[in-house]
C-alpha cells in the first residue's frame, strides 16, 4: 500500500485537506493515510516545537505528503512557518515548486478578450535557494540606524536542475524569466546554465524574459506561454498572478517535488485564511487539484484527468464557492465536484 502524509495544518487548512482526502478516498486507489493532525499552531504556541524528528521520520517514511496550510496570526514569528514548510522543503531537497494555471471558466478571467488571453501554463519555480534561504541578518535593530541584509543564494547545481526540469515538461517552449540586467552575479550563473540547458533541448524553443516584461506579458497575453521558469522569489510573484488570470487563488495547486527521489509535497496555494476559518467558505478545489497531481506523480494519471474533469464541470455548473461565484459550502463544493467524476 502507498503511503501518503497528510498535514492538514491551520486554518482553512483541515476544512480543504478533508474535501480532497474524500475525494481520493472515493477513487479507491488503495492509498494509505498517515495523518499529523498535530502538526500546527497549536502545539507550537504551546511547546515552541513546529516539528519534531519523529514527524520528519514518518513523513520521510511515505511516498508523498498532502498539505493544507500553514499560518496562524497568534504567531508572531516566522520560525514557525519555516519549522514546518521550509524544512519539509529543505531537508526533502524539494527543489521544484510547479504550480499549472489554466483557466477554470472563461466566466472567471480578469481579461476582457478570454480567447486571446486564456491561461494554460506552468510556472517552474526554484524552491530551495533564492531570497528564501534564509542567509542574511541585522544590525542596530529597532533604531535609526538599523541595517537589514537577506542575501539571494544561487549555485550552478540549484539553477541547472530547475532549468533541466523545466524543458523536460515542456510541450513546446521555456521562457527563462531573471533580472540580469539589474543583479549581474546571480543573473550571469543563470545566463550561463540557461544557454547550456537549451542546447541540451533543440526541439524545444527557448525565450528569456526580464521579470519586469514577463509580468507585463502574463497580464496582457497569458496564452503566450507554455512553461516560465525561474527564481524563488521571481517564481513566487509570477505564480500568484498565474493563480489569478487562470479563476484565483482558491483554487491553485503547486506541488513541491524532487524529481530525482520522487518524493513531493502537494499543497494548495491559497494559505491558511485565518478569517474564514471554520465558517464553511473555503475554496476546496486548490487542494483537490493538488491531491490529483499527487496522484498523477504516482502512476494514476486517468483519476488524475477524471478529477480536473469534475473540477471544471461542477465550476461551468455554478456548483462552487462565493469566491468562483457560486453559493456553496466547503463540503457541498467538494461534494459536487466528486458528484461529477466519471
Amino acid at each position: 500500500m502507498q503511503s501518503i502524509v497528510v498535514i492538514p495544518g491551520d486554518g482553512i487548512g483541515p476544512e480543504v485537506t478533508d474535501e480532497a482526502l474524500t475525494t481520493l478516498e472515493e477513487l479507491g486507489l488503495g492509498f494509505g493515510f498517515d495523518v499529523l493532525s498535530h502538526v500546527n499552531a497549536d502545539r507550537y504556541l504551546r511547546s515552541g516545537t513546529a516539528m519534531t524528528d519523529s514527524d520528519m521520520e514518518r513523513v520521510r517514511q511515505a511516498g508523498a505528503v498532502l498539505f493544507g496550510a500553514v499560518g496562524d496570526s497568534r504567531v508572531r514569528t516566522a520560525d514557525y512557518a519555516r519549522g514546518v514548510l521550509l524544512r519539509l522543503r529543505a531537508e526533502l531537497d524539494l527543489y521544484i515548486n510547479s504550480r499549472p494555471a489554466r483557466l477554470l471558466h472563461g466566466r472567471l478571467s480578469p481579461l476582457r478578450d478570454v480567447s486571446r488571453g486564456a491561461i494554460d501554463c506552468v510556472i517552474v519555480r526554484e524552491n530551495t535557494e533564492g531570497l528564501y534561504a534564509g542567509v542574511g541578518g541585522a544590525l542596530r535593530q529597532g533604531t535609526p540606524h538599523e541595517v537589514a541584509v537577506d542575501e539571494e543564494i544561487s549555485t550552478y547545481r540549484g539553477v541547472s536542475r530547475v532549468l533541466g526540469y523545466a524543458f523536460s515538461v515542456a510541450r513546446r517552449e521555456v521562457c527563462m524569466v531573471d533580472k540580469s540586467n539589474a543583479v549581474p552575479n546571480g543573473g550571469r550563473l543563470w545566463q550561463r546554465c540557461w544557454a547550456e540547458a537549451a542546447a541540451g533541448y533543440p526541439a524545444v524553443a527557448a525565450s528569456h524574459l526580464y521579470v519586469d516584461a514577463a509580468a507585463m506579458k502574463l497580464a496582457s497575453h497569458p496564452a503566450a506561454f507554455d512553461v516560465i521558469v525561474t527564481n524563488n522569489s521571481y517564481g513566487d510573484i509570477l505564480s500568484d498572478l498565474a493563480a489569478v488570470l487562470a479563476g484565483g487563488v482558491g483554487a491553485a495547486a503547486s506541488a513541491n517535488i524532487n524529481p530525482d527521489t520522487g518524493f513531493g509535497l502537494y499543497e494548495p496555494v491559497h494559505g491558511s485564511a485565518p478569517d474564514i476559518a471554520g465558517q464553511g467558505l473555503a475554496n476546496p478545489i486548490g487542494a483537490i487539484l493538488s491531491a490529483a497531481l499527487l496522484i498523477s506523480d504516482r502512476g494514476h494519471s486517468a483519476e488524475a484527468s477524471a478529477i480536473d474533469r469534475a473540477v471544471r464541470a461542477a465550476v461551468a455548473a455554478g456548483r462552487c464557492t462565493p469566491d468562483l461565484g457560486g453559493s456553496l459550502s466547503t463540503k457541498e463544493a467538494g461534494a459536487a465536484v466528486r458528484a461529477e467524476l466519471c
